[in-house]
């Protein structure tokens, strides 16, 4: 009972993701575009821990872990861009 509620959890989710890459793709605006990714973010890391108590293994804890921190550095990139027109300024 409890693996096939983690194989409900994992369609849930996969749904989930194809209908945030919808959303990154035909988004009207590029703030829609970046919460979706953030969302697809959010649903991997997720997809990665049901999956991973699904297998009993900590194989994907890292990759929860790299998932997390490269969406939490995507979102301040467009923060700061939204903010200030650069991701980088050249200060010189």
């Amino acid at each position: 009972m409890f693996e096939v509620l983690m194989i409900v959890a994992l369609s849930l989710l996969s749904i989930a993701i194809l209908l945030n890459i919808y959303r990154a793709v035909k988004g009207p605006s590029g703030a829609d575009r970046v919460l979706a990714l953030d969302a697809i973010g959010i649903n991997l890391i997720a997809g990665s821990a049901v999956l991973s108590v699904l297998l009993h293994t900590h194989a994907f804890l890292d990759l929860i872990l790299l998932v997390g921190i490269l969406s939490f550095i995507g979102t301040i990139a467009f923060a700061r861009f939204v903010e200030r027109g650069v991701v980088i300024e050249r200060k010189r």
